[in-house]
């Protein structure tokens, strides 16, 4: 599995950004990935870069529909390819 964390939202929309994040987040939902939302990002889970890179194109679509002029992306990826990570055994090795 390929794990990314996903940081976007637009700047040119003043302090209170919750509702472009919302449509992003649901952009991701929709994509059936196994994701997990925290303060700051989201975590993604996928088997392949194309899906990655499609999920941030449909959060920043999201955004860019709703009239946004400038957006922030911040996109890291970890992708493991000596053995299978996902989001459970990054966390579990963490705790171990």
């Amino acid at each position: 599995m390929i794990i990314a964390e996903l940081a976007i939202f637009p700047t040119s929309e003043g302090v209170s950004v919750s509702k472009y994040v919302k449509k992003a987040i649901e952009a991701i939902e929709a994509t059936g990935l196994k994701h997990e939302t925290g303060a700051m990002s989201t975590v993604i889970e996928a088997k392949s870069l194309d899906e990655i890179f499609d999920a941030v194109k449909r959060a920043y679509d999201a955004i860019v529909g709703m009239g946004a002029r400038r957006i922030h992306i911040d996109l890291r990826i970890d992708h493991r390819l000596d053995k299978d990570a996902t989001i459970e055994s990054k966390k579990r090795a963490i705790h171990e």
